[in-house]
């Protein structure tokens, strides 16, 4: 999943990549040159007492060294952008996956999830990244140079190789493999703190309401201690890795001491190439070290990089069509024909049978009890789902055919729970419309009932709006919700229950106003209230799922027994004739 993920991602990097190999390239044989400079002076050079040897030889090793330092610089420079740009590629990546998603794919994963493999999973693959470009691509050249080197100085001496190296890897891969899964169990956690964290703060007044803090103190507890756990049994392997390595370099220092010390005195050696072969050793072992350093953060990316081509290879359940329909004839015209919506899996669909018509300038209703499938019948027609059976048609074309943009553009939404985004009213206004006049939000506002808290706030369009509307009342928030609908001027108007929280005076002065600026456009109601939708043209009586009777007020109350339940629990017999 790694490979496949950097494969498709470090592609369009593939000439920075090779001028970071060959710079790692030459500033790796720099450093596996400079242990031979150093013999060379110490055995032809101080050993002979030959001084203009040892300055016309560290003149030489002056300048590698400067070679070296120019090469770490632009390779660490340019593995560092690449790695940035990587991130930043596979978090846009990510984020155009998700905007395509449907509530269905959103609600799968879940947000606190989507949000941790944008963040810290693709950070995790960024920073390998950032190691295989300054680390990893040096260590094998050194390793294997430094090898060949010391072969150079002492092939005999070389033979402890065949004992160190087998004995380093065995204990590195041990270590390793156990790593894997922890990392695993470790995103996961990560992923439970967020979303408990993220419940934390968005119910924190239903919290303390409730006087639960202990609860949940008590809850965040346990999860923050199960992601503490596990990363304690990381860093135990990672604590446990390093002195293996330095254990296995200091044991091979000795023995080569030994044995090196030998050959130097049967006149075998030199000791200028015992030296130069004990720097190679230590080469060997940064190198082995650097290795275990990349395959330690290796498990953690493989399992965020699964993470992460889970997101980019799920695909939306509202698939754009091949051949959209960008054009179409007529104004507003609604239609659904025995539409249906199963979720997957559920043994009973939320909607069967659902036939519906709205028409331009009419007011069509739609009322039922809890769970009635009343705000997923609405969530057909913008495709926020698609149905699963029959059709959901606008001006005669099925939605699915729509080109989205286009789609968008017929339609202004006010959700059941509306929401607004951190910025201004006026930037809040114009999310659906950003040509809109300042006079254009106003006569929005105005007609949503919103205009006198507005024009009251200090700054007045330029008012500061927290993230989700958070510094705004639950009625001030659904007001502006319509307002931002309203400034888009669709041909269908969708309102989720969005005068729930507005008293009876504002619902009626709200609804009398838009029935004046609608009244060419289609408008979709669905509502609890019965007062907000008793006068409408038509009423759609949902049931279970099924439509189970459609007309006037009136008309419902006659044949509608469903209808007249719901009336009569909120209005008296004579308030409902």
């Amino acid at each position: 999943m790694l490979i496949r993920l950097l494969r498709a991602h470090l592609r369009p990097y593939s000439t920075p990549i090779t001028v970071v190999v060959v710079l790692q390239l030459v500033q790796t044989l720099a450093a596996l040159y400079l242990p031979t400079l150093n013999a060379d002076i110490i055995d032809h050079g101080v050993v002979k007492g030959d001084t203009d040897y040892i300055l016309r030889t560290g003149g030489i090793m002056l300048a590698v060294t400067v070679l070296q330092i120019i090469c770490t610089i632009a390779a660490v420079y340019l593995g560092a952008r690449t790695a940035m740009a990587l991130g930043r590629d596979v978090r846009a990546a990510i984020f155009d996956r998700v905007q395509s998603f449907s509530v269905r794919e959103v609600g799968q994963f879940g947000a606190p999830s989507l949000i941790t493999r944008t963040t810290n999973d693709v950070q995790q693959i960024q920073v390998l990244v950032v190691m295989g470009l300054t680390l990893m691509m040096a260590a094998p050249i050194m390793g294997v140079g430094s090898i060949l080197m010391a072969l150079n100085q002492d092939v005999p001496l070389s033979l402890l190789f065949v004992a160190i190296l087998p004995v380093l890897i065995g204990a590195i891969a041990l270590i390793i493999r156990r790593m894997g899964p922890l990392f695993r169990s470790m995103q996961t956690r990560i992923d439970r703190v967020n979303r408990v964290m993220r419940e934390q703060i968005t119910g924190i007044r239903v919290v303390r309401a409730f006087v639960r803090d202990p609860h949940e103190q008590q809850r965040f507890s346990g999860a923050n201690n199960d992601l503490m756990d596990v990363s304690v049994g990381v860093g135990r392997l990672m604590a446990l890795m390093f002195p293996t390595v330095m254990l296995v370099m200091n044991l091979s220092s000795m023995a080569v001491m030994w044995f090196g010390g030998h050959r130097i005195d049967s006149g075998s050696m030199q000791v200028g190439a015992l030296t130069a072969f004990l720097n190679y050793l230590a080469q060997i072992v940064i190198a082995v070290m650097m290795s275990t350093f990349m395959l330690v953060m290796v498990p953690r990316a493989e399992v965020c990089a699964e993470r992460v081509l889970e997101v980019l290879d799920t695909e939306t359940s509202v698939r754009p069509p091949a051949t959209p329909v960008t054009a179409l004839r007529g104004r507003g015209h609604l239609e659904l024909r025995d539409a249906e919506f199963r979720y997957p899996g559920a043994e009973e669909p939320v909607l069967r049978g659902v036939n519906l018509l709205a028409r331009p300038g009419e007011t069509t209703a739609i009322i039922g009890s809890t769970g009635s499938g009343k705000t997923t019948l609405l969530n057909l027609i913008p495709r926020l789902f698609d149905a699963t059976a029959g059709s959901v048609l606008i001006n005669g074309t099925d939605v699915r055919d729509l080109d989205p943009a286009a789609l968008a553009g017929l339609i202004g939404l006010v959700p059941q729970r509306p929401y607004l985004f951190s910025g201004t009213v006026a930037s809040n206004l114009r999310y659906g419309n950003p040509q809109a006049t300042d006079d254009e939000l106003w006569h929005a506002l105005e007609i949503a009932q919103a205009r006198d808290f507005v024009e009251a706030l200090e700054e007045g369009l330029q008012a500061p709006i927290g993230q989700g509307g958070g510094n705004v009342s639950g009625g001030q928030r659904q007001r502006l919700a319509i307002a931002r609908a309203l400034v888009a001027k669709p041909e269908i108007y969708l309102f989720d229950d969005s005068f729930s929280a507005l008293d009876y005076s504002t619902d009626a002065a709200l609804r009398a106003a838009l029935a004046r600026q609608t009244g060419d456009s289609t408008v979709v109601i669905v509502a609890q209230r019965v007062s907000t939708i008793r006068h409408a043209d038509r009423i759609v009586v949902l049931d279970q799922g099924e439509v189970v009777g459609t007309g006037t007020h009136h008309e419902l109350m006659r044949t509608t027994p469903t209808y007249r339940e719901i009336v009569l629990s909120q209005l008296t017999e004579e308030e409902a004739a």
